[in-house]
Formats: C-alpha cells, sequence, structure tokens
C-alpha cells in the first residue's frame, strides 16, 4: 500500500499515538475517569503495531513475527491492567493530579512520547523493504521477548493473587519471582523490548539503528523516571521503619533476578555499578544495614 507521510511511518505513528492519547486524556480530564489510562498506552502499542503491518502491506515473515509479539503483549498487559484497576477502584498515582490538569498534561504527554519511542524498532520494521532470511538475531530477539513476557505476565499475576488475599493486607510481595527481584515485572518488560530490538537489526542500515533509542528510553525511564524510583519510595515510606523490610531489601535485587542468598553476599559497589541498586531507591530507609 505504499508510504503514508514518511517512508518510516515515523510521522503517522507520531500523529496516531497523539491523537489516541489525547482521546483518552479527555475522558480522564473531563470525566475523572483514570481507569482506562494503561489500556490506553498498552492499546496504543497494539494499534501502531498493526497499522503499519496493514499499510505497508509486505507481510514478510519477519514483519508478521514481530508485530504479533508486540500485538500479544500489549493485549496481554491492557487487559489485566484494565481488569486489575476495575478491580481495586481508583488509581493512587492520580491523586496529586485530578485536580491539577498541568500535572495530568505531563503524564499522558510523557505516556504519547513513551509509546511512539519504544514502537520505534516494530515501526521502522514494518516500513521497510529489506526482508533477509532469519537470522540468529531474529532467534536471540524472540527468546528474548519470551522469557521477558513470561517474566512479566508471571510477575503480575502473582502480585495480584498476593494482594487479593485478606491474610497479606498492609505487606509487600515477597513471594514467586518476587524473592530474587523487587521489580520483576519491570525486569520482563525491558528484556522483551530490548528483544524486539534485537530482531529488528537484521534489516536496520545506518541512520536506522538510532532505534535502539526505544529500549534505552524505556530503560532510563524504568530505572530513573516513573517506574521503579516511585515505587520505591512509596514501599520505603510505608515499610521502611519494618526490620523484615529492610532485611528483604538487603538480600533482594533491585532488578535482574538473583537468588537471594547470592545478591545478599555481593559487595554494595558491584550492585550499585552492575545491578542497578541505586540510592535514589533507598529514601526512606534507614538503618539499613548492608546498604546504609
Amino acid at each position: 500500500m505504499g508510504t503514508v507521510l514518511d517512508s518510516h511511518f515515523l510521522a503517522l505513528t507520531a500523529i496516531v499515538t497523539i491523537g489516541y492519547q489525547m482521546f483518552f486524556f479527555f475522558v480522564t480530564a473531563l470525566l475523572r475517569f483514570d481507569k482506562v489510562t494503561d489500556f490506553a498506552g498498552s492499546t496504543n502499542f497494539v494499534l501502531l503495531a498493526i497499522l503499519t503491518l496493514l499499510l505497508k502491506g509486505s507481510w514478510h515473515f519477519r514483519q508478521i513475527v514481530l508485530t504479533s509479539l508486540v500485538v500479544v503483549w500489549g493485549l496481554r498487559l491492557g487487559i489485566f491492567l484494565l481488569m486489575r484497576i476495575l478491580q481495586w477502584g481508583e488509581d493512587n498515582r492520580f491523586d496529586d493530579m485530578r485536580n491539577n490538569l498541568a500535572k495530568l498534561s505531563v503524564f499522558w504527554i510523557l505516556q504519547a512520547v513513551w509509546v511512539w519511542t519504544v514502537s520505534l524498532p516494530l515501526t521502522i520494521v514494518n516500513a521497510s523493504d529489506r526482508n533477509p532470511s532469519v537470522k540468529p538475531q531474529d532467534i536471540i530477539g524472540w527468546i528474548m521477548w519470551f522469557v521477558g513476557l513470561t517474566v512479566e505476565a508471571t510477575a503480575d499475576q502473582q502480585k495480584l493473587v498476593f494482594k487479593n488475599s485478606p491474610t497479606n493486607r498492609g505487606k509487600w510481595c515477597n513471594i514467586g519471582v518476587w524473592k530474587y527481584s523487587r521489580h520483576p515485572n519491570y525486569f520482563g518488560e525491558i528484556l522483551l523490548w530490548w528483544g524486539i530490538f534485537v530482531a529488528s537489526t537484521p534489516v536496520l542500515e545506518d541512520a536506522e539503528w538510532l532505534v535502539v533509542f526505544g529500549p534505552v528510553f524505556l530503560t532510563l525511564l524504568l530505572l530513573f523516571v516513573s517506574g521503579i524510583p516511585l515505587l520505591e519510595t512509596s514501599a520505603n515510606k510505608r515499610f521502611g521503619s519494618v526490620e523484615e523490610y529492610r532485611v528483604y531489601r538487603s538480600i533482594t535485587s533491585p532488578l535482574i533476578p538473583l537468588p537471594p542468598a547470592l545478591y545478599g553476599r555481593l559487595p554494595v559497589w558491584f550492585k550499585l555499578a552492575f545491578l542497578f541498586e541505586l540510592p535514589l531507591y533507598s529514601h526512606g530507609i534507614h538503618h539499613e544495614g548492608i546498604l546504609s
């Protein structure tokens, strides 16, 4: 079907993303209904994936596979988050935004940037005329995606079950994969999107390699901005005075799943340099021993 606006679909996907996010922003701002926020973000990925595949119309094997992987991820996450928020009620992240249009606008702008940027590897693949045979990078990328999705979905389900149990009210989740990582769902998401990038590399040329900014942006966002820092700060405020929680933090990796017995023995400098145990994650923690 050719190209629309530009040969790499960059302008098209930007316009579609802005329009899609603006629609849900108005729903949230006017109706004060923020239950569709995560659904809007996840399904936007699905929309861009299918749209670019259909518009190009090449139906290369790599395009079909990567589009399918993104669709599966987006639908699973979107439906899961929508059902969870409908069950739990209001999204606490928006407690200080519902009456502050500026803060709410910034959130939705950031979400639009997140969707468009992280989608870049698939956007370029679906816009490409190149169709090399399956390479080792494809296999490695697909495996990374599968492992990442499995970890993310498992972590989501385990935490949901944990939170829904009355006996766990007021506790932090430390079961299943949460024994090995304080944020295994984010580890899974980062891994699967790096997998999408790796699987896109056989078709990349010249400036197209800049799409690496997609997974880089996601990684930085979750490590330093809207992901782990917010959750760590919240958990530290709630449980920072609890000795068991401080022990859990000292022996549990913040991101990359590792056996607690191993992580607890690693030196502080190694955790900081290679395992993302950043000082900003310790706000609200006092007398933490190994991390203090």
